[in-house]
């Protein structure tokens, strides 16, 4: 036990070996998140297909146009689902390769969630807020990617 503890007390004196400890740690985290990443895509795509075959195999059997375009819409959520599944292992697995947050893949990855909730939204069911709330949303992002993706080329050798 006090040999634990002259290690910890090391490891914190140390700034060296601390910052080694903290990249260590935060190395097997990301790896950690990249299989959960990876469960959860494969999960996503599984529904995904599950709902393709059960709703268009439906809305085969009973035509109605308002059907089809909920199904529709429904099935480009998930579509959308997977896509940003696969954002967000790419911002991990981005990480785990150069140690920094991509910001711009970050903000196409909010970008991507906001279009997926304007896509699948029930405009029967939302108040004039909750659309331009959406719309500063979408326009921030915008900007924000913009002013990123600028900065970003310029800096690039």
């Amino acid at each position: 036990m006090m040999r634990l503890l002259r290690r910890l007390a090391a490891i914190l004196h140390e700034d060296e070996i601390f910052l080694h400890t903290v990249e260590s740690i935060e190395g097997i985290v990301s790896k950690i998140l990249s299989i959960g990443m990876i469960f959860v895509t494969f999960i996503a795509i599984g529904h995904l297909s599950y709902a393709l075959i059960e709703k268009l195999i439906l809305t085969v059997e009973r035509p109605s146009n308002d059907s089809f375009n909920t199904t529709l819409f429904e099935l480009f959520g998930l579509f959308l689902n997977v896509l940003i599944a696969l954002e967000i292992l790419e911002n991990i697995t981005a990480y785990l390769r150069k140690h920094v947050i991509q910001v711009e893949l970050v903000i196409v990855t909010s970008l991507i969630a906001v279009s997926r909730k304007i896509i699948i939204l029930d405009l029967e069911k939302k108040s004039s807020s909750d659309l331009i709330a959406l719309a500063v949303a979408v326009f921030s992002l915008s900007v924000g990617y913009a002013i990123v993706h600028q900065t970003n080329r310029t800096n690039r050798p």
